[in-house]
Parts: structure tokens; sequence; C-alpha cells
């Protein structure tokens, strides 16, 4: 046949052979982009690992509810950092002003509990209502070199107290 209508054999042949070529390149085409989104989604998964992973290496211990003040929340923070020191950021929600309290107070301390050294006055914890809320919110942050094995927020008149001697508003038990 191709002896009979040549340049109707060449032609149909050149189409065929673009026909393939286009086919191919399609197959490629997609093979990219198949390899692509497989690039993609594992960038995705390690990136959603190490979201993860960081927020699982600090652990966090929530204050139980008090039955001097119900509404207070708070929890507390403890990382270890490369020089053995202990970070600790200590946040509470909804804790009344200290002279509301029966008996008033004049403020409110925390106090860290440690295996080696006993119990320690880490700070006075300052409460402040924020400008676009109107809840209360306190927070501390310290550093000890002493290990932490409990937190308890008392209302005292002194805030150099070497002992706590006011009551105990918060507590997180043992850690």
């Amino acid at each position: 046949m191709c002896n009979l209508f040549p340049k109707l054999c060449k032609a149909s042949l050149g189409a065929l052979s673009n026909l393939c070529k286009y086919k191919n390149e399609k197959k490629m085409n997609i093979v990219k982009l198949k390899n692509l989104s497989i690039k993609v989604y594992a960038a995705f998964t390690i990136l959603f690992a190490i979201v993860v992973l960081q927020s699982c290496g600090t652990p966090k211990y929530n204050f139980a509810t008090s039955a001097v003040v119900p509404a207070a929340e708070g929890s507390v923070k403890v990382k270890k950092d490369k020089n053995n020191n202990y970070s600790i950021d200590l946040n509470v929600k909804r804790l009344a002003d200290s002279k509301r309290l029966s008996p008033a107070k004049e403020m409110y301390i925390v106090w860290m509990e440690t295996e080696q050294n006993g119990t320690k006055n880490i700070g006075q914890l300052k409460t402040s209502s924020g400008m676009f809320s109107s809840g209360l919110t306190s927070s501390l942050k310290t550093v000890s070199s002493f290990k932490p094995t409990g937190f308890f927020i008392t209302a005292e008149d002194n805030a150099t107290l070497q002992y706590p001697g006011g009551q105990t508003v918060l507590s997180t038990g043992s850690l």
C-alpha cells in the first residue's frame, strides 16, 4: 500500500510518530507530577512530625481545682535545659485578687517542692487583666537548679517568706 501512496504513508507514519511522542511526554509529565506530589507529601509529613515531637518535649502539669478559688485554672511547664537547670513557665487564669480572699492577703507566692532542697519560694505571682479580655491572667517564668517535684500557690502578706504560712490556693500535687 505504501508503494501506491508513499506521501500518505509518510504522513501517516509522521502523525503516528508524533502521537507516540505526545503520549510518552504526557506519561513523563504524569510521572513527574506523581514524584512531585510524593515529595510534597513527605515534606508535610516530616514537618508535622517535627511539630508534634517538639510539643511533646515539655511536660505540662495542671493545678487541681481549688476550693478557695474554684474558677482558677492553671498549669506549669518544666523543661530541663542543656546546663541541667529547670526552666519553669507557670500560667494561671481567673485567679481572683488576693485582697478578695477571706482573710484578705496582699499577694500570691509560688512555691516549688524539690527532692533534695525542700520547699522553695520561687516568686510572687502578679495578676493582671488583658487589654482585649476581661479575664484575669497570671504568669511566672523562672529557672531553678533544683529538680521540681511539685508546685503550689499560697496567699501571703510578705513576698520574702522562706516557708509557706498562708492558705494554699492551688496545687499540682506530686509531678
